[in-house]
């Protein structure tokens, strides 16, 4: 079983919300719905574990919002091992212009996800796959960023997703390593120390020019 999360009311969400980055009242809304859905399934699927249910909205929601300023040009964002949400979902609710794919082993994660989306009123695809080599049937055939909080891919899986890329050809990695093993052919350009957390990091992927 899971962690019961925090009975949060919308203005408090919001308050601890805004310290992470200035978001707008749209976008404020459909990231509390994930909320309350979040809390509703959390017990039965242990998405978020007790360790960080308490600090939960500055923790997961304000990790991911730092990703935001790196979405300037991307059209269409590919989530590897989105889990809960995180960070697919919380920049699908403040980017509805993107073209957001969250990629999920787990099928009942996938069923919280479209549930969430459901009650945010908010398109997103949610693919049921695992990542291999090749990549499965049904996976985007191009790609502008992949962003990356909670996975370890293989080498060969790493090179298939490369090959997808187009655009900005970014990866964002939320790691806590000091340093990233890249995929080949690209190079770490920018590395954020996320200021709530002292152990984790953004690590910004660009391909080799």
């Amino acid at each position: 079983m899971g962690a019961t999360l925090p009975d949060i009311s919308r203005p408090e969400f919001s308050g601890r919300l805004q310290e992470a980055g200035s978001i707008d009242v749209e976008s404020t809304d459909r990231l509390f719905a994930h909320y309350q859905e979040l809390r509703r399934w959390n017990p039965m699927l242990s998405l978020v574990g007790p360790g960080t249910a308490t600090e939960i909205v500055e923790r997961h929601y304000g990790e991911s919002l730092a990703a935001l300023p790196f979405l300037d040009g991307v059209d269409r964002l590919v989530d590897l091992g989105t889990g809960a949400g995180f960070p697919g979902f919380v920049l699908a609710a403040c980017r509805p212009d993107i073209e957001v794919t969250l990629v999920e082993a787990r099928e009942r994660k996938c069923s919280f996800l479209a549930a969430a989306a459901r009650r945010a009123r908010l398109s997103i695809r949610c693919l049921n796959v695992r990542v291999s080599s090749p990549l499965p049937p049904g996976f985007p055939g191009s790609v502008d960023l992949y962003t990356c909080r909670a996975l370890r891919l293989p080498e060969d899986a790493l090179g298939a997703l490369g090959e997808r890329l187009s655009g900005p050809s970014r990866w964002l990695f939320w790691s806590t390593a000091v340093s990233l093993a890249c995929p080949e052919g690209f190079e770490v350009r920018q590395t954020q120390v996320l200021e709530r957390s002292s152990q984790r990091a953004l690590f910004v992927v660009e391909r080799v020019q």
